[in-house]
């Protein structure tokens, strides 16, 4: 007899605002935003005390004070939120060694093959990344991962819904079709205006009504409607980038504040590669221009390294190649980002001091913030 398939999903709530929260007693209850503070910048996460007034993740960070003057704004901790991300998949993994991330705060995970029932399984994730962060997750269970992910949405915050393989049309049927993951707002509302409210109606319509809409996909639609997904939970992959960006204050010309812009970006990227142990064997460079307009140019780069000075020496290139074409340009947005990553290995001996260098400037932003030590030029 073939079992059936047992997938959680597991959901942070709020997680980089629940972790300022965390790390300042100061802030709970009140309303967090994480994001640049700057009126360009954009809401990166919101705490529930914030989502009561309406503010979502990507809004602008204009859009997001106007609604809740008194939220308290705080600047993102990337390496804080990977550090504690990290403690919670080794959670998971010591569970099952089928984990998929889908980012730092939210996976899949399959565990059919294990001797405790689903529900016992959420309940162990949920009690155990409480025990060693302090946070609450939000958890799905059911027989697909589309099934999950609805779960655990209908849970939040710090939920634990299990849909037996039995009982799914019973749960999703009532739902609105918008709970259906991957139905865009647009699509959601070409879907209503056919008549078609719930995922039980969604289910049961026929291919006259669907097909406008979906068109060939039209029995795909009504398979996830009724639950059916039948894709593997696929453990992680190689991370493919790593990256940082910046929204300015004001659109940039001036091509050398460009330039010490880029090299704080360069040095920020760096130092989250190292922080995973990787090295880059390609460097790109972001450009987003006044108009929104959006420009890429990467260079391949080897041995690949992890470099600083490499990486910012390249990416400096490639900007100033760019300005030399578009003279004049303002700039709303510059961002780097390393690819071709592969394990970090060990560099020739004439290197052996830039590693170390760079460790030591990591370690002493990382305990007393981002701007403790600048290079020279970005002063």
């Amino acid at each position: 007899m073939t079992r059936d398939r047992a997938i959680l999903h597991v959901d942070m709530d709020a997680f980089y605002a629940s972790v300022e929260q965390r790390d300042d007693p100061s802030l709970a209850g009140k309303p967090v935003i994480v994001g640049g503070p700057s009126a360009r910048g954009v809401v990166a996460a919101a705490s529930y005390e914030a989502r009561r007034f309406g503010i979502r993740s990507a809004m602008p960070m204009r859009a997001a004070l106007e609604r809740c003057p008194h939220a308290t704004c705080v600047r993102p901790r990337m390496r804080r939120y990977q550090e504690i991300s990290g403690r919670i998949f080794a959670i998971f993994r010591d569970l099952t060694p089928l984990v998929q991330g889908l980012s730092l705060d939210e996976a899949f995970l399959d565990v059919t093959a294990s001797c405790d029932p689903p529900a016992r399984v959420a309940a162990t994730v949920k009690a155990r990344i409480r025990e060693a962060t302090g946070l609450i997750a939000s958890v799905g269970a059911g027989p697909s991962k589309l099934v999950a992910k609805i779960a655990s949405d209908l849970g939040k915050p710090d939920g634990l819904i299990v849909v037996a393989p039995d009982r799914v049309r019973e749960v999703l049927d009532p739902l609105s079709v918008r709970r259906l993951p991957g139905l865009g707002g647009k699509t959601g509302a070409r879907v209503e205006a056919a008549g078609i409210a719930t995922l039980g109606e969604l289910r049961r319509a026929s291919d006259a009504i669907l097909w406008p809409i979906f068109g060939r996909y039209s029995a795909r639609a009504r398979e996830r409607a009724s639950g059916i997904d039948e894709r593997p939970v696929i453990a992680d992959r190689d991370e493919k980038s790593v990256s940082a960006e910046d929204t300015f204050d004001r659109d940039m010309a001036d091509a050398r504040a460009l330039q010490v812009e880029l090299t704080r970006l360069a040095d920020r990227a760096c130092a989250r590669v190292r922080a995973k142990s990787l090295a880059a064997g390609c460097v790109a460079v972001k450009i987003r221009r006044h108009d929104f307009a959006t420009f890429t140019r990467r260079r391949s780069i080897a041995p690949p390294t992890q470099d600083r000075r490499t990486v910012a020496s390249v990416a400096s290139e490639l900007l100033a190649c760019w300005l030399d074409q578009h003279p004049g340009a303002k700039l709303r947005l510059l961002g780097v980002a390393l690819t071709n990553l592969s394990p970090a290995t060990q560099l020739g001996l004439f290197y052996e001091a830039r590693p170390r260098l760079d460790a030591a400037v990591d370690a002493i932003c990382e305990r007393f913030g981002r701007h403790a030590l600048r290079r020279a030029n970005q002063l």
